[in-house]
């Protein structure tokens, strides 16, 4: 900080501020207890340390199990904002589905078959918060390995929604940043160096995304359409029933990257920012669709499936005692990408090192039905029919 201009002190102010604006209002924040960040923050710190200093446990043990821990963090609830049902909720809802509602005409209408649900699986409802599940249902963990999962769980869930809207975000930050500073008196020298900065920020960058970029021009085109719409866009979409500034301030609230670029990436602007989408064939990568009227909506389905948590394995465990000898049956829920296997391995051997027993997980593989499984044989798969 010492070393910067007056201008890049000047903008980055004005950068926090958006992002403070932004933390303070999107809905995915809500969940993260700002005002005991710090406080919580230490407070595991100070636990973590207790645990590594204390002769029985030692650093080597906390160590191997925050690892495993860390790499599986992400596999927790997505959407926070949704609340969790209880165990007993689950249960009702699960019986109240099993029995149908009453038919005005079962005098006439063939009588439903009714199958008593199994209340007694664990869990009832399949569940992805997959390090709180095995802290709750892994009776051999001690209390200071529980607690491990538990500070790491909080502080995945703490930084989710900066995962989350990444894009939204620094968009955001980067858009008002710019308003601010151009509302400034600055003089010559200031204003061309801001306009260098600012540039800098904003580029789009050969073979990668620039989440500032990308949030910034779609920000500014959202604003733009709501302020001073082509004839075209209004004959499509109909006048605006917001101003630019109070639909920029709905959607800051509302959205987060997967749904905001659904939403406002249009075909003009990826074409103006030359988006596409590329492959690997062999040893080279190869443009595979460019974002013309034929391509662009496969350009921006393959965007929005590798951002925020898009781009993590959805993973849910399915039965807590599979083939009753406490085997943790996982199922991948698979949106036509197929697993990885060698971080498929390794995720397992974390899942085991934690849960203690052997652990499945069902996937697909190549179109067909897989199950890969790790106990203390090491790592094996096979066909499932």
């Amino acid at each position: 900080m010492r070393d910067n201009t007056l201008l890049l002190q000047i903008l980055t102010i004005a950068h926090v501020y958006g992002h403070n604006d932004f933390f303070k209002n999107n809905f995915t924040y809500r969940s993260t207890r700002a005002s005991l960040t710090i406080e919580l923050f230490k407070a595991h710190a100070l636990r973590v340390r207790r645990y590594a200093e204390d002769p029985s446990i030692g650093v080597d043990k906390v160590e191997h199990v925050l690892d495993a821990a860390h790499a599986l963090s992400w596999q927790c609830r997505r959407n926070l904002a949704i609340r969790k049902l209880s165990h007993n909720e689950q249960l009702e809802r699960l019986v109240e589905a099993a029995h149908p509602r009453t038919d005005p005409y079962h005098r006439i209408h063939a009588r439903p078959e009714v199958h008593e649900p199994d209340i007694h699986k664990v869990p009832v409802e399949p569940d992805e918060d997959l390090l709180l599940f095995i802290r709750d249902h892994n009776p051999f963990l001690a209390e200071w390995e529980k607690d491990l999962l538990t500070i790491v769980d909080e502080e995945a869930k703490y930084f989710l929604p900066m995962l989350e809207t990444k894009i939204m975000n620094e968009g955001w930050a980067s858009y008002w940043h710019k308003r601010i500073v151009e509302s400034l008196d600055l003089d010559q020298g200031l204003h061309l160096e801001f306009i260098v900065r600012h540039n800098q920020v904003v580029r789009p960058i050969p073979g990668q995304i620039n989440p500032y970029y990308l949030g910034f021009k779609t920000w500014e085109d959202i604003y733009r359409r709501h302020t001073d719409p082509t004839p075209e866009e209004i004959k499509r979409d109909g006048p605006p029933a917001k101003n630019g500034e109070a639909k920029l301030f709905e959607v800051r609230e509302t959205e987060r990257d997967s749904s905001f670029l659904r939403r406002f990436l249009t075909e003009e602007l990826m074409r103006e920012m030359d988006l596409f989408k590329y492959e690997a064939r062999g040893d080279d990568l190869v443009v595979d669709k460019v974002s013309d009227e034929e391509g662009w909506r496969e350009v921006k389905e393959t965007l929005i499936r590798n951002v925020g948590a898009s781009s993590i394995p959805v993973i849910k465990v399915e039965d807590a005692d599979f083939g009753q000898n406490r085997t943790l049956y996982l199922k991948h829920s698979h949106d036509g990408r197929d697993l990885q296997l060698e971080y498929g391995e390794k995720t397992l051997a974390y899942v085991a090192r934690l849960w203690g027993r052997e652990v499945v997980l069902e996937t697909t593989l190549q179109g067909k039905r897989s199950l890969l499984c790790y106990n203390e044989r090491g790592f094996s798969m096979r066909a499932l029919k």
